[in-house]
């Protein structure tokens, strides 16, 4: 048996655990054989957390994360590899996307950083590892995100059918596929999760709201709606990208400082449907009417699902199920697939989607050996 199979790492920015996928890309498909995830242990979530705002003796806290973060995605390929029970040699690359822990293309000197040593998970697996995906793409004066509409293409596009892919993590982005010669639009739309589940986590102890249910049980408050969607970020014009920099508790916090009256799960309903209306309100903005598929965390909450539905009555909305794909491991595998495209010497990244100045090879190699 030959060499035909790569894995794909992905820690997002809800930083809920590290997905884990083995994929065939062989005779131009792309199946998923295996998927693994694992969890972040508490003390290293903590850790993660902590270094995502600015704090004292940070170089010495990245270092040190780096390598824990590396031993984890590690372990969940060493898992993924148990789980499937084939060989590693049968492995051709690993694909990690790393824990992001700065997003930040939009400063004079714009940068990302992803943390997760890739030497550490080539050490620990015996696989070559390919990295670091973002940066080339910032370099050549794009936002290095979101870098999933060109898998989304491949993988989702159908000629004469508008079509929108939904991916709701930590941030949501939206991939806008629209069935001709027409360029695929992408960009990040905003809070997906992050903000529900910080206030989920605040007030009830739990790190997320299952299927919505507390969302549901709330009334929204249209002034405090309106405040949230009068920020900025949602009026700039793609290419765009954003993270716990911009949306975070403390943000959430400086919004809600006047509604301290408001019972707490009309909060909840009040920050879901920011969720919904910000991604609603890009997808108008795009076509009145397409297919919507939604992957990630957020293709999970029912709530969501069932509000987005309202928001668009001329939009089929749906999980990337019926796309043949679940939705919990769309990311995991485009970043199989990035590796992929590197190893072939293909580019990685759409410059109409992310602002580059060209097309690139996203990613650097880290060699087992």
């Amino acid at each position: 048996m030959t060499s035909k199979y790569y894995i794909g790492l992905m820690s997002g920015t809800s930083m809920d655990g590290v997905d884990a996928v083995l994929v065939d890309f062989s005779d131009n498909n792309i199946t998923l054989i295996a998927s693994h995830t694992e969890a972040l242990p508490k003390h290293l979530l903590s850790g993660l957390q902590r270094l995502c705002k600015s704090g004292n003796d940070e170089i010495n806290r990245v270092g040190t994360l780096d390598r824990s973060v590396g031993k984890l995605f590690a372990q969940a390929v060493n898992g993924l590899i148990d789980k499937a029970g084939i060989t590693k040699k049968h492995v051709i690359a690993i694909g990690s996307h790393g824990q992001t822990i700065r997003h930040m293309p939009n400063l004079e000197m714009g940068f990302t950083l992803q943390i997760g040593d890739p030497n550490t998970i080539a050490a620990l697996t015996g696989i070559d590892v390919i990295a670091d995906f973002r940066r080339k793409d910032i370099a050549l004066g794009g936002q290095g995100a979101p870098l999933v509409p060109a898998f989304h293409q491949q993988l989702f596009a159908k000629a004469g059918t508008k079509r929108m892919i939904l991916n709701i993590g930590g941030i949501s982005n939206i991939t806008y596929l629209p069935g001709d010669a027409t360029a695929v639009i992408g960009f990040d739309n905003g809070p997906g999760n992050t903000l529900i589940d910080a206030w989920m986590k605040q007030v009830n102890g739990e790190p997320y709201d299952k299927d919505g249910e507390w969302a549901a049980s709330g009334t929204t408050n249209p002034q405090l709606l309106e405040q949230m969607l009068s920020h900025s970020y949602f009026s700039l014009s793609a290419p765009k990208s954003t993270g716990r920099e911009l949306f975070n508790q403390a943000w959430m916090e400086q919004q809600t400082a006047d509604f301290g009256y408001m019972n707490e799960a009309d909060i909840q309903s009040t920050l879901l449907d920011l969720t919904c209306h910000s991604i609603a309100n890009d997808c108008l903005k795009l076509t009145d009417n397409a297919e919507l598929y939604v992957c990630g965390g957020g293709a999970f909450n029912k709530e969501l699902l069932r509000r987005l539905t309202l928001l668009l009555p001329h939009y089929t909305v749906n999980t990337s199920a019926p796309l043949g794909v679940n939705p919990q491991w769309v990311e995991g595998i485009a970043f199989a697939w990035l590796a992929m495209r590197h190893k072939h010497g293909l580019p990685g990244n759409l410059p109409a989607v992310t602002g580059a100045s060209r097309e690139a090879v996203l990613g650097g190699f880290f060699p087992a050996i």
